[in-house]
């Protein structure tokens, strides 16, 4: 069981981003004290529910901070970047961490951001497949060129090449398929049947939503074994992709305490972050009730005692197959209270699970 945290850099009512971002950086720094296996970084441009323009960046920060924790993106938004930019950016984060580092993409949504950075609806609605396409050639190959409907020009040098990672340099890894032993392994978002085949027609493990209950992510896991299967992957492939279950953690002496927590705090935060997404062309969107979803968020997850917790992971293990987690935890919004958290999961959790 691989237990991470996946930071948002959530800007609550009446705080600034700076105050999001360092409560992002402190929570990393704490989660690798507390021997946590992970933490992931989300994108979001132009809203307060999350104030980390690029979750690349702040990995490369958080690398050079830490020493032993694996980083990733949850997720890089493929439509906002080109993919060879984010390729090479991977790249090397993956050699200079000695293999720490884990991209995780996926399509985003329909908001202004395709037309702040040009990448328009279709780039949404389309191009995801050849953007990942594309990215993968480049942690795979030593020459690349683009020949598809977006993406075209003239054969190149992959530099730095991705699977030059020294001998020895490498961590044990997550065991996820992907580019390879050497190289960053890629893990794509999936909220749909077409987005969890398309993953599985490249050996790529998933993240599965914080919204999902384990019903859904086990159906999804099971498409996509099917799909893997379909697409002629080996059984070691399809049996071993490690997979990767969002979720929100906050650890208290009792379920109660937990639950008015974040139930008192999280609301805010979603009303004021959530209604600030603006779509690229007007579309009708509607908004979870903010306080329903955070009940919801607080009986699907390790919300409670640690031995809730424990048990709520075991479980969501058993059901999926699912055995690795990025855990919201600064769904208080406070600095303090998000590094105690992190802290009881490492010292009252985590020994539940070995």
């Amino acid at each position: 069981m691989r237990i991470g945290t996946f930071v948002l850099a959530a800007q609550f009512p009446g705080q600034g981003p700076g105050e999001a971002l360092h409560r992002a950086v402190r929570s990393t720094e704490a989660a690798e004290e507390s021997g946590l296996d992970s933490v992931w970084l989300a994108e979001h441009h132009f809203v307060p529910y999350g104030v980390c323009p690029s979750a690349t960046t702040l990995a490369a920060l958080l690398l050079g901070r830490t020493r032993r924790i694996r980083v990733g993106t949850a997720v890089s938004v493929l439509p906002n970047h080109h993919p060879v930019a984010l390729a090479e950016q991977a790249a090397l984060l993956h050699l200079t961490s000695g293999g720490r580092f884990s991209l995780g993409v996926g399509r985003g949504g329909p908001w202004v951001d395709l037309e702040v950075f040009g990448g328009g609806l279709d780039a949404y609605e389309n191009g995801f497949p050849e953007a990942l396409d594309l990215v993968l050639d480049w942690l795979r190959e030593p020459r690349v060129a683009g020949r598809g409907e977006r993406f075209g020009f003239r054969e190149v040098a992959v530099v730095p090449r991705a699977d030059e990672l020294l001998v020895g340099q490498a961590d044990a890894g997550p065991g996820a398929v992907g580019p390879g032993p050497s190289g960053p392994e890629t893990v794509v978002a999936c909220t749909s049947q077409k987005s969890v085949r398309l993953a599985a027609a490249r050996a790529l493990p998933m993240l599965l939503g914080m919204h999902c209950g384990d019903e859904e992510k086990a159906e999804m896991v099971a498409l996509w074994r099917t799909a893997a299967r379909e697409a002629g992957h080996p059984p070691e492939v399809v049996e071993g992709a490690a997979h990767v279950s969002a979720g929100v953690a906050q650890i208290a002496d009792s379920a109660g305490d937990a639950t008015e927590l974040l139930v008192k705090a999280m609301p805010g935060w979603l009303r004021q972050g959530l209604d600030a997404h603006v779509t690229v062309d007007g579309r009708h969107r509607v908004m979870r009730d903010p306080v329903a979803y955070t009940e919801l968020l607080c009986g699907l997850h390790p919300v409670g005692t640690p031995r809730l917790a424990a048990d709520r992971l075991a479980a969501t293990a058993e059901r999926t197959g699912i055995t690795r987690f990025a855990l919201l935890v600064e769904g208080s919004g406070d600095l303090a209270a998000t590094e105690e958290n992190v802290r009881r999961l490492g010292a009252d959790v985590l020994p539940l699970l070995t």
